[in-house]
C-alpha cells in the first residue's frame, strides 16, 4: 500500500483509542502489516539506494531525487489527510504520531537494507512474509481505485465507530 494509505489507517485506528495512547500507537504500527496483506499496487522505486531489496550504497542521482520526492510527497499527503480527517484539538499529537507510526515499517525496511541487524532483520522477515504476493502490478487504475475506496471505507468506518 502507499504511505498515504498506511498513515490514514494508522490515524483511524488511533482515533478509536484516544484515552489509550500507547495502545493506539501500537495498533497503528500493527495496522501497517494488516493492510499490507491486502492485494494492492505499489509504485516503483527507481533508486537502488532506496530500494530495500537492493540496499545499494547511497548514490545521489536523478533516481534518488525522484524517489525522495515521490516517497516524501506520499508520506506528507498521508499525514495531512490523517490530520484533516481525525485530528481534534485534544488528539492532534496522537493522530500525527499514529500516522507516522503507521508508515514506520516501510522506512525501517530501508534502514534494514543498509544495517542488516536484529531486531530489524526479524521485522524485515515478518514484513516480507505478511506482505501479499498478489500485486495489482498490471492494473494501475484498479490499484488507485481500490486504495482510494479502501481509504474511504476506513475513514467512514472510523467516524462511524467513534
Amino acid at each position: 500500500m502507499t504511505l498515504t494509505t498506511h498513515a490514514v489507517v494508522g490515524a483511524a485506528v488511533a482515533s478509536l483509542l484516544p484515552s489509550e495512547p500507547t495502545l493506539a500507537l501500537c495498533a497503528a504500527f500493527a495496522s501497517h502489516f494488516l493492510v499490507d496483506a491486502i492485494p494492492h499496487r505499489d509504485y516503483s522505486i527507481h533508486s537502488a539506494s532506496v530500494n530495500p531489496k537492493i540496499g545499494a550504497p547511497m548514490k545521489f542521482d536523478r533516481a534518488l531525487v525522484r524517489d525522495t520526492v515521490v516517497i516524501g510527497g506520499d508520506a506528507l499527503l498521508g499525514i495531512l489527510l490523517a490530520l484533516l480527517f481525525f485530528a481534534t484539538p485534544q488528539n492532534v499529537l496522537l493522530i500525527f504520531f499514529a500516522a507516522c507510526v503507521g508508515i514506520l515499517p516501510d522506512p525501517l525496511q530501508f534502514v534494514y537494507a543498509h544495517f542488516p541487524r536484529e531486531p530489524l532483520a526479524a521485522l524485515y522477515r515478518f514484513h516480507q512474509w505478511i506482505h501479499t504476493s498478489y500485486r495489482l502490478k498490471d492494473a494501475p487504475l484498479l490499484g488507485i481505485f481500490s486504495q482510494t475506496a479502501f481509504l474511504v471505507l476506513v475513514v467512514v468506518g472510523a467516524k462511524y465507530l467513534s
